[in-house]
């Protein structure tokens, strides 16, 4: 049917408002759950200290009626330490970009730190896991914070220890070496390390790894398939009633613990799975979040948002490492 001579259509119309939403959507991943399991506390310097300490295995203990014992070897406890590192962010907007009228904002500069501030809580996720030794820095070069990997030596494991040389890391002083190349996790791969950190004296709780990791995690055939999968019975009276497969591990119950199985898509990489006690790790901060005002440059306003940190790693025979993965 055709449309009637000389009637008004939109295409050529003049004047039309625009239909702008007043909501800005974003779906950028903000969850950081090692960052946010750790614990908080205090640096009085760039470099910060702690000290570990453990006691040794039991052994036969019998002495003879009478006798005068020798002294017992003393073991001191061993100091450790990292470097906090600068994270900063800097914003700058014009007068007139301020007082413009936004759509989804009523603040150009606001806006953009509030991102900015997301943004850092992801890139620390990433540096916390990474697997970067500390570095006390110079005036050419930034200080650094040592990442979890470098730590994690008790309980580590690698899921493929034939290919090259793989070593853990040590101290924070020794990054982790990985295999040439990676191999498929398995259930006997997750057990060794549970084993490894719970002979050492831990009790991790938490399983975190990437989302390609989680799904192979959940998809070990080795899994008691009427523990972890439910496909509901269907019968005629269900009729178009969609059916509902449930296929995922999100606890793990070994011989020596509950885990809770966390996906971490802002992780360092994927070929790391870790097994983790949050009692024993900490953020250490020398500067919290701020936001400072600098200097104004003509007619715009410029602040800066910094943070000043380091991981602490209270002892690192708390948790482990299951290294070179793949799904």
């Amino acid at each position: 049917m055709a449309v009637p001579t000389n009637t008004s259509l939109t295409y050529s119309a003049v004047g039309i408002r625009e239909d702008l939403s007043n909501v800005i959507y974003n779906i950028a991943p903000m969850d950081t759950p090692f960052f946010s399991g750790c614990g908080r506390t205090t640096a009085d310097s760039t470099k910060f200290e702690w000290q570990t300490d453990t006691i040794a295995a039991g052994s036969t203990n019998q002495q003879i009626e009478g006798n005068d014992p020798t002294n017992d070897a003393r073991a001191n406890p061993v100091r450790l330490n990292n470097y906090t590192q600068i994270s900063v962010y800097t914003i700058q907007t014009s007068g007139t970009n301020q007082a413009v009228d936004y759509a989804g904002r009523k603040n150009s500069q606001a806006y953009q730190l509030a991102k900015k501030a997301k943004q850092m809580k992801r890139d620390i996720e990433y540096m916390l896991t990474n697997n970067v030794i500390l570095l006390v820095g110079d005036s050419t070069e930034a200080r650094r914070s040592a990442g979890l990997s470098t730590w994690l030596n008790s309980g580590y494991v690698s899921m493929n220890p034939t290919s090259g040389s793989p070593t853990a890391g040590a101290t924070g002083t020794t990054a982790p070496v990985s295999a040439t190349a990676t191999a498929s996790i398995t259930e006997a791969g997750i057990r060794s390390v549970i084993k490894k950190v719970h002979e050492a004296g831990g009790d991790p709780d938490v399983i975190l790894c990437k989302p390609t990791i989680k799904q192979a995690i959940s998809a070990l055939s080795t899994q008691p398939a009427t523990a972890n999968v439910s496909v509901p019975m269907r019968t005629a009276a269900d009729g178009d009633k969609p059916a509902h497969v449930i296929s995922a591990v999100d606890v793990y119950v070994s011989d020596f613990g509950t885990f809770k199985i966390v996906s971490d898509r802002n992780q360092f990489r994927d070929a790391d799975v870790f097994f983790l006690d949050f009692d024993y790790w900490s953020v250490a901060y020398l500067r919290p979040f701020k936001t400072e005002a600098l200097a104004k440059s003509g007619d715009s306003v410029r602040q800066m948002l910094v943070v000043e940190y380091g991981l602490e790693a209270k002892n690192e025979a708390s948790s482990g490492t299951l290294a070179d993965v793949k799904a």
